[in-house]
């Protein structure tokens, strides 16, 4: 009887040490399947050409596909509020630019608040530049401004919608240069840069990555980076503060961003992953030739970068009387 007893217990106390390690068992199952890498933008411009690059990488090192899933419109608001409101399993998250952060926020009410959002790390940073078509007739940033003063209201730009990093960098250069162009909304980077190359706008002022081919190419010319230092992939081009606009400075900084219910381990698992592809040689390399600079940061100081840019962007809309409109 007595041996009966022991060997009950014993088959009990196993069950029961089965069931404490089974949870702990399917966590470390992460990832089980692929992983969905909600893009908020259109394919083909920058976000996409890095989130393509980083699911790659980040694919390697998970042990699973990570694929690209673009949810465009309002400004990326749509893809960020498929992430934010996404189950917290780790199978969606999402690379973001600061416009559904710390812009669209600013002139709509958003479907979600900054604090539905985890954000997990930095992976790039992007230079704006100031860009025409090389059969413009505008050579230099001083020719740029004289002919918009000589011709006030009549020189247009194209931007990737309304609130978008492209319209709000335009914004700050009409203020501090003093000219009035007209604002053409796109929606998106890519369709922006399209139209200044058939020559349906003047300008733009856009990452470097979707502009930097046509620019190898000789279809079109940057004025200025605005930026504090030279990009490295156009050394011989001014930054708007050596034309003597210290004030426009606009770099976009990518990000990655997760549900606020993704669990601490697995919020850390995805976060090594994407710092470990961004560090890479190879990526690093392929980042530079795209017109990125890669860097990393900790969450903390990601969502600190985003609320400095909110209170950024709340100026200069304000200032403007940005609407959606």
């Amino acid at each position: 009887m007595l041996r009966t007893r022991r060997l009950l217990s014993a088959a009990l106390a196993l069950c029961a040490s089965g069931s404490l390690l089974a949870p702990a068992a399917h966590a470390q199952a992460w990832p089980a399947h692929p992983i969905k890498l909600i893009v908020p933008y259109a394919a083909g411009g920058p976000t996409d050409a890095i989130a393509r690059l980083l699911a790659t990488k980040m694919a390697a090192t998970l042990g699973q596909p990570v694929v690209v899933d673009n949810r465009a419109g309002a400004g990326g608001t749509i893809g960020v509020d498929a992430t934010v409101k996404a189950a917290g399993d780790g199978y969606t998250f999402a690379l973001v630019a600061p416009g559904p952060l710390a812009g669209m926020p600013n002139l709509m009410k958003a479907p979600y608040g900054l604090d539905d959002i985890q954000y997990l790390t930095l992976v790039a940073k992007i230079p704006s530049v100031l860009v025409v078509n090389s059969k413009s007739g505008i050579d230099s940033l001083e020719a740029l401004v004289k002919k918009a003063k000589a011709e006030p209201g009549k020189l247009s730009y194209s931007s990737a919608g309304p609130g978008t990093t492209p319209h709000i960098g335009m914004e700050i250069f009409k203020d501090q240069a003093g000219v009035h162009l007209l604002h053409v909304p796109y929606k998106g980077a890519a369709p922006a840069v399209t139209a200044l190359l058939a020559g349906e706008v003047n300008v733009t002022m856009v990452d470097l990555l979707p502009v930097l081919p046509h620019v190898n190419a000789g279809t079109l010319k940057v004025l200025a980076v605005a930026a504090t230092t030279r990009a490295p992939q156009l050394p011989n081009t001014p930054t708007t503060a050596e034309k003597g606009l210290p004030g426009v400075i606009m770099e976009t900084t990518y990000g990655l961003i997760a549900p606020k219910s993704l669990p601490p381990a697995i919020a850390a698992r995805l976060r090594d992953a994407a710092v470990a592809a961004v560090n890479a040689p190879e990526m690093k390399q392929q980042f530079l030739a795209q017109g990125a600079l890669p860097v990393t940061s900790t969450p903390a100081d990601y969502q600190k970068l985003m609320l400095a840019e909110s209170d950024k962007w709340k100026n200069i809309i304000g200032k403007a009387k940005i609407t959606l409109e």
